[in-house]
């Protein structure tokens, strides 16, 4: 009896002392945080100084050989210019993937390791563009980073003019090699202005951040008393929080189980879903279905890579939004595989809009690496009026019409109806669109 009082007695006395020192181990906790966290900033944004000592370094070898080039014309000092041009142009690649949504990691990652930067840095330097790139002095510094685009834009197609005009033999017209020579002393000086706006914008912020975290650590101790007054409230906020998050990611889950996660458009499911209720509620009037299918997306994966095909398919799916009513649904089925449901839709309409949208993919030429591909699709159009129709055939039948119109050159629409008439949108020629416009 005497032995279990004594074990109660100490099993209490630890249990005061875990709540007497839990504050202190609270501060020490969490000036630890801060000063990791200090530390990572400060670290990422001396990565971004270093990333911009490379940049700038190589903007201006990349002038100096293209310069040397353009008077000697030896293929040795062109190579050095791309290589050199190489640096700069990946960051720019990296910026542009971090500033798409959704962010582009990867990509990223790829465009900072050919901007020369140390790969244990990379991390450093997407965390810190993902999550403060609104914070001013940041903002202000992307701002001199991104100014610099036109200028890499005019170096590269400097570069090609100039290879283009020496591969015909040496520049004799002195006014002509001046003035190229003066252009590339105004690139230069305008790379110059630039970079250092970029290092002294960051310099300043560094600074502010560090004022700002030791005021942080000096307020440690008087924001832990708040802390344990607000205890009982803050228990409540977190569970609050917590069903918060709980119901955010069961929205988060639902909306993944409905939508492609590369598009953001609806996915197979929902789509099937969607014309299974339409076709449920047949007095809703006609109902058009739209199966498309891309006829160039295996040569752009086979040749640029599975990120051009995936940038590829964001494109058009925002091509396939543009003009679309409330009640119409766009869905990524598969693959390059779309389709389009349109609720109170005519014959007619269908086949303005299947034809609009091939018209436009027609005109869409997509862009990667340098490399230009042509977009074309083949179009299905079924365009439902029986109520009693299952979603397997009025499936069935959108396919048939898409398969028919790749069966008969591709980029076209085939129209199948459901009688044996069957309408067919041949495309024009690329030259006659260019004559019209």
């Amino acid at each position: 009896m005497f032995g279990r009082t004594a074990t109660s007695k100490r099993e209490r006395s630890l249990l005061h002392v875990i709540k007497l020192v839990s504050p202190f181990v609270m501060v020490v906790v969490l000036q630890a945080a801060i000063a990791g966290f200090s530390l990572e900033v400060m670290s990422s944004v001396r990565a971004y100084v270093a990333g911009e000592a490379l940049w700038s370094r190589s903007q201006k070898n990349a002038v100096y050989f293209l310069n040397l080039y353009l008077h000697s014309g030896e293929p040795s000092q062109f190579a050095q210019y791309q290589a050199s041009l190489a640096v700069p142009i990946g960051d720019e690649f990296a910026r542009w993937a971090l500033e798409r949504d959704p962010v582009d990691v990867e990509a990223a990652r790829i465009g900072f390791l050919q901007g020369g930067n140390h790969p244990d840095d990379v991390a450093g330097l997407i965390w810190l563009f993902r999550y403060f790139n609104r914070v001013s002095f940041l903002q202000d510094a992307i701002r001199e980073w991104a100014a610099t685009d036109p200028m890499l834009l005019e170096l590269s197609v400097f570069g090609e003019v100039i290879r283009s005009e020496l591969e015909k033999g040496p520049i004799q017209d002195d006014d002509r090699l001046q003035f190229l020579s003066s252009r590339l002393s105004e690139l230069n000086a305008q790379f110059t202005v630039h970079a250092r706006r970029f290092s002294t914008v960051l310099g300043e912020g560094s600074r502010a951040i560090k004022l700002t975290l030791t005021g942080v650590n000096i307020l440690t101790a008087a924001t832990l008393i708040l802390l344990l007054i607000w205890h009982t409230r803050r228990l409540v906020r977190q569970r609050q929080a917590f069903e918060d998050a709980l119901h955010a990611e069961k929205e988060r889950l639902a909306w993944q189980a409905s939508h492609d996660w590369l598009t953001g458009l609806s996915n197979r499911r929902a789509f099937e879903a969607r014309l299974q209720a339409e076709l449920d509620n047949g007095a809703a009037g006609a109902l058009a279905l739209i199966l498309l299918d891309l006829d160039q997306f295996k040569s752009v994966n086979d040749s640029c890579g599975h990120l051009a095909g995936d940038r590829l398919l964001c494109q058009v799916s925002r091509l396939l939004q543009q003009d679309r009513h409330a009640h119409d649904l766009v869905a990524r089925l598969g693959g390059d595989e779309f389709g389009l449901i349109l609720p109170r839709c005519s014959p007619f309409d269908a086949v303005d809009i299947a034809e609009r949208l091939r018209r436009s993919l027609e005109l869409f030429n997509f862009a990667w690496n340098d490399r230009c591909f042509a977009v074309t699709a083949s179009i299905g159009v079924a365009c439902i009026a029986d109520g009693n129709i299952t979603l397997e055939d009025a499936m069935r039948r959108a396919d048939a019409a898409c398969y028919r119109a790749k069966e008969k050159g591709r980029n076209r629409v085939q129209v199948e109806n459901g009688r044996s008439d069957v309408v067919v949108v041949a495309p024009r020629p690329r030259e006659v669109i260019a004559a019209q416009g």
